[in-house]
């Protein structure tokens, strides 16, 4: 029994401490709710406060803003009021202005007729105190004055005619001169281009296809290759070439036989047979110098003034060889030397070389005897022969006997019947002052005139000049053409820029 009841008061007691356990911790979440709620209504109330405070900076940064728009609004229109105040103002001034203008010209136009009114008065009396004076009517003192002053006039008239009569008859005698001189020019032409022209013989009509090659690629090469114009026209089995550089026509007429005997005919065996041919002709040049050296007695000169020697063995001189001529003027020199007593070696070094600038005289500028002075002195050569070379012609002086023998020698050898040409000299000249002219432009590599001067052909550089400056320089060479040199009709300046690109396939 005792143990029921220990039992039942156990019961009691785990019961009562489970209700004492989960009173109090009932009381402890209680508490803790109440503590998380007062944080949260306080973190509610926190945000509350910010949300005002930036509401609050919001609304005064707007304010601030919209006031400063409305400051600057303020202040345009402020300026368009003033604008168009002082705007107003200018008009009503302008329109002032008129006014006082227009009245202006109304004062003016009534005095301009006040004046027209006593102008009419004035004449009136005139006329009227004329007529008493003379006891003339108007009409007869018209009459009168017509006749004096048809009088007057028709001396002045005579005067007139007579002075346009003069000047007529200088405009005739001048316009003369111009058709004479024009007719002259032509004749000289027509005379040079014969003996500047070099036919080829061909074997057959079918070859001259072959020149020309497909777009006439073939003759343009060979043309820019040598300088020289090929002229195929209908004359039968021949073609022709033409250049006033008799140098560069041998050169063509060599290369052109070459190609047909051979019959490869391309842009490329063009090339290739054109510098073996100038190559060969440089050795001929060589020879010819050393055999016009040995005709006329003469040793013991630099190879290099053998070279320019023998490139007169294609120069003629109005009509004359220079290369025969200076081996003329050479002995002629010497025997008039032997004669007097001079220096016989001086007399014939000077003779022969006294010519020697006409072998460049294209690519240096200056007179010949200038020229043939300055390759002597290069080469060493004594300056008594420089001086005798340099004084055959008139500008210098001779100062020694030896000079006056190579003076008198030249015009011997050029005196003779029917050894020189005016106009063929001169037309070669011309020939060599237009390419020098065209040449003096910078980018330009080569050029040749051909056509007998009617036409030069230039050859300009392809990194220097592009499309565009190849337009402006061809017009620019036309222009310094035409205010430098003296020709008849019109010369075409055609411009050549050519790019290649080569490559080898091994």
């Amino acid at each position: 029994m005792p143990e029921i009841i220990a039992v039942i008061l156990a019961l009691f007691g785990g019961a009562g401490a489970g209700y004492v356990v989960r009173q109090t911790t009932l009381n402890r979440q209680q508490k803790q709710l109440s503590e998380r709620r007062k944080q949260f209504e306080a973190e509610l109330e926190q945000q509350k406060k910010e949300l005002m405070l930036a509401a609050k900076d919001e609304a005064m940064k707007l304010r601030e803003e919209a006031k400063a728009q409305t400051e600057v609004d303020r202040r345009d229109v402020k300026e368009l009021e003033g604008t168009l105040r002082r705007r107003e103002e200018t008009l009503d001034k302008r329109a002032d202005g008129l006014d006082s203008e227009a009245k202006a010209l109304k004062q003016r136009e009534e005095q301009i007729e006040a004046l027209k009114d006593e102008l009419r008065l004035i004449r009136q009396k005139q006329e009227e105190s004329l007529e008493r004076i003379a006891k003339i009517s108007k009409d007869e003192a018209k009459q009168v004055l017509l006749d004096v002053v048809e009088k007057e006039s028709r001396e002045d008239l005579e005067k007139r005619l007579h002075s346009l009569e003069r000047q007529s008859e200088e405009k005739v005698e001048e316009q003369a001169r111009e058709v004479i001189s024009t007719v002259i020019e032509r004749l000289a032409s027509e005379q040079t281009t014969e003996v500047t022209v070099q036919p080829v013989p061909i074997e057959n009509e079918e070859m001259k296809g072959r020149i020309i090659g497909k777009e006439g690629r073939n003759i343009q090469s060979f043309e820019k290759a040598t300088g020289v114009d090929v002229i195929i026209d209908e004359t039968p089995d021949a073609i022709t070439l033409s250049s006033f550089d008799p140098v560069r026509r041998h050169v063509a007429f060599v290369a052109m036989q070459k190609l047909l005997k051979d019959g490869r005919i391309h842009p490329g065996r063009i090339e290739e047979v054109v510098q073996k041919t100038e190559e060969e002709v440089q050795t001929d040049i060589k020879k010819a110098g050393e055999d016009a050296a040995y005709r006329a007695q003469v040793v013991g000169l630099p190879p290099e003034i053998i070279k320019v020697l023998g490139r007169l063995k294609f120069r003629t001189s109005y009509g004359q060889n220079q290369l025969e001529h200076a081996v003329e003027v050479s002995n002629l020199a010497g025997m008039i030397a032997e004669e007097i007593g001079a220096d016989v070696k001086i007399t014939r070094r000077a003779a022969l070389l006294h010519d020697l600038g006409k072998a460049v005289d294209h690519d240096v500028p200056g007179p010949h005897h200038h020229i043939s002075g300055d390759i002597a002195r290069k080469y060493g050569i004594d300056e008594a022969t420089i001086h005798a070379i340099m004084a055959h012609h008139d500008d210098i002086p001779a100062q020694t006997v030896e000079a006056f023998v190579v003076k008198a020698a030249d015009g011997i050898s050029g005196a003779r019947p029917g050894a020189r040409r005016e106009s063929l000299e001169r037309y070669l000249q011309r020939m060599r002052d237009l390419e020098n002219v065209v040449n003096s432009f910078t980018g330009v590599d080569k050029s040749y005139a051909i056509q007998a001067g009617r036409e030069v052909r230039v050859f300009v550089r392809p990194d220097n000049i592009n499309d565009l400056e190849a337009v402006r320089l061809a017009r620019q060479i036309a222009d310094k053409i035409e205010g430098e040199l003296s020709y008849p009709g019109q010369i075409r300046v055609t411009l050549i820029r050519e790019t290649r690109a080569i490559e080898y396939a091994r």
